[in-house]
């Protein structure tokens, strides 16, 4: 079974977080919500507060697929700010493994410099932090192993795209086709 991580931190977008970890445990896919910072409870950026799966623990990640980043502020930058994150993002990029973002938060990646040469798509406004990306102005982008999306109105593609990543079209369209999905 595919496993992927969604990281969750103070101000992050609920609507995006939300949406992806539904849509990926439709698929069938094993989602841990995982808390970046000091607690588990984790406030969103509308005030909405998520009890997470567990909190980060590096080397359990490493079992991980995927690693998905809802976007929403202060969240995107608490993400960016912490460092052991930043360093399993590195090591699932190096690997080939999925790393995924959408929103502000493929900003993460473009500071991170791991957008050199490749598409990539966020939320309007945001488009000078993907550094050497080649900007997309699509609802998702995938280049190789990262997938990137623009906001709350695109989360549920974003989430299919995750799904043909790690699994199959055939299982993102069931999905869309369960929730009565029309693009």
């Amino acid at each position: 079974m595919k496993k992927a991580a969604v990281f969750l931190a103070d101000g992050f977008e609920e609507v995006e977080a939300l949406t992806q970890i539904d849509l990926l445990r439709r698929a069938g896919i094993d989602v841990k919500i995982v808390a970046v910072g000091e607690e588990t409870l984790v406030k969103g950026a509308h005030n909405i507060g998520i009890m997470a799966d567990e909190g980060f623990n590096y080397d359990s990640l490493l079992a991980f697929d995927a690693i998905v980043l809802p976007g929403g502020m202060p969240g995107t930058e608490n993400l960016y700010n912490f460092a052991p994150l930043k360093d399993l993002i590195n090591r699932f990029n190096d690997e080939g493994k999925v790393i995924a973002a959408i929103c502000a938060a493929p900003s993460v990646f473009g500071r991170m410099g791991l957008l050199n040469g490749k598409k990539a798509c966020c939320y309007p406004g945001f488009e000078g932090y993907l550094k050497g990306a080649v900007v997309e102005t699509g609802s998702v982008s995938r280049d190789g192993n990262v997938i990137t999306s623009r906001g709350v109105g695109t989360a549920i593609d974003f989430a299919a795209e995750i799904i043909k990543s790690l699994l199959n079209a055939e299982t993102a369209d069931r999905v869309l086709r369960e929730i009565i999905y029309r693009p």
